[in-house]
């Protein structure tokens, strides 16, 4: 089961949470329709738990969960956390319990797509408490949902990746085939193919763990005997990174702050920002705007305009330096922008797509699949249902979405 993705069978759910979006795709909004209910803590003290699928040195996802959950404790005096890690996906019932009855928490986050079920299970034995599940799309009187996606830094990542391929060959080291990676897989290519029309992207699905560097070791070195001279991943481990480096080509992080594994390696890569996201989040429920009747309709999904996702290897580092001077000689011609460099290309469409009215989105047609047959049309742009549902690898993508 993902840990991090919504499943296919959430486009039913889904119609019914964005129905309320009117402009563009509706992404980056959250929604909290308030009523009556238990308010806060009376700005008292608020308890916090956190539950994570892996072990918090994973440098990947809980890693990401827990600088987030680090940074709310720190900066909040009324906030105390306590976290459990690697904890098993039919457990989740039973966690839940202990962090409420034997810890006090008065909210707790479960940070994965495979604790959602166990977490709405429990959203009714605890109707005096707080939930939010990552990722899922279940919700409860006192259960709401959060989300922050990478499509948009994979495009990013993307349009670096042809501009600095030699070999017109990149590749993608991928955990499980589910519909956020098969989302983010067709962003890098779509960003590589619009500054080199001939790129393809090769992937590897290790179809094992989100935490597997043995399997990814083998999978990215794969990628490189192939002809590929740059990588992504997503797995959670540097692992691709140090295969990168050890083999000269080049690479992006995933999701933490991974560049100094590879400093000569990693062009940039995806930041999750999750403390903005539970700051926002616990700051509504120590003041009362949250609580345990009014969540029922509350579903965050942060982009970069919200700032829960950042572009780069490195916080406050969009770019590594050492590649900027290489993008800065590569021109390409934008229908709208003109001739740019790529360094500027990837830093204004950082600006637009950071725009409140969204200027731009990478899923904006024509857009083919592997079969040649168009599947978002000219000037069109992806609809919420089917950047969450997407099943299908864009042209020039290498590899079965369905293995």
């Amino acid at each position: 089961m993902s840990q991090k993705t919504y499943g296919l069978n959430t486009v039913l759910a889904l119609s019914v949470v964005f129905i309320v979006v009117g402009v563009g795709l509706g992404i980056g909004a959250s929604y909290a329709f308030l009523g009556a209910g238990t308010p806060g803590p009376s700005l008292g003290t608020l308890k916090a738990g956190f539950i994570y699928v892996g072990p918090i040195g994973d440098y990947g996802w809980s890693h990401a969960h827990d600088q987030g959950r680090l940074y709310v404790d720190n900066k909040y005096d009324w906030l105390n956390t306590v976290y459990l890690e690697s904890v098993p996906e039919d457990q989740t019932e039973n966690r839940i319990d202990y962090l409420f009855d034997v810890q006090g928490c008065d909210v707790v986050f479960t940070t994965s797509f495979g604790f959602m079920d166990g977490t709405y299970a429990a959203a009714p034995d605890h109707p005096d408490k707080i939930l939010f599940h990552c990722s899922g799309y279940k919700r409860a009187p006192n259960m709401g949902t959060y989300f922050a996606d990478f499509y948009q830094l994979y495009y990013l990542n993307g349009l670096m990746a042809g501009a600095l391929t030699s070999s017109g060959k990149i590749g993608y080291v991928a955990a499980f085939p589910l519909p956020e990676l098969i989302r983010h897989i067709n962003a890098f290519e779509l960003g590589a193919k619009e500054v080199n029309s001939t790129v393809t992207c090769e992937v590897r699905w290790l179809l094992t763990d989100w935490y597997d560097p043995v399997a990814a070791r083998a999978a990215a070195e794969s990628l490189i005997a192939a002809g590929c001279d740059v990588l992504a991943f997503t797995e959670d481990s540097p692992t691709v990174l140090q295969v990168a480096e050890e083999n000269g080509v080049l690479a992006f992080s995933h999701y933490s702050p991974m560049q100094n594994f590879a400093n000569d390696s990693c062009i940039s890569g995806q930041l999750a920002d999750w403390g903005v996201i539970y700051e926002d989040i616990l700051q509504k429920i120590y003041l009362g705007q949250y609580n345990n009747t009014n969540l029922e309709n509350v579903d965050y999904l942060w982009l970069l305009k919200e700032g829960g996702i950042q572009l780069g290897g490195l916080f406050g580092e969009p770019i590594n330096t050492k590649f900027i001077g290489a993008l800065e000689a590569i021109n390409v011609t934008d229908p709208l922008l003109g001739e740019l460099s790529v360094y500027d290309l990837v830093m204004t469409r950082v600006d637009q797509m950071k725009n409140a009215n969204v200027i731009f989105d990478p899923y904006t047609g024509p857009i083919y699949d592997q079969a040649d047959v168009l599947k978002i049309a000219e000037g069109t742009r992806a609809t919420i249902g089917e950047l969450l549902t997407i099943t299908w690898f864009v042209k020039g993508v290498i590899g079965d979405p369905s293995p």
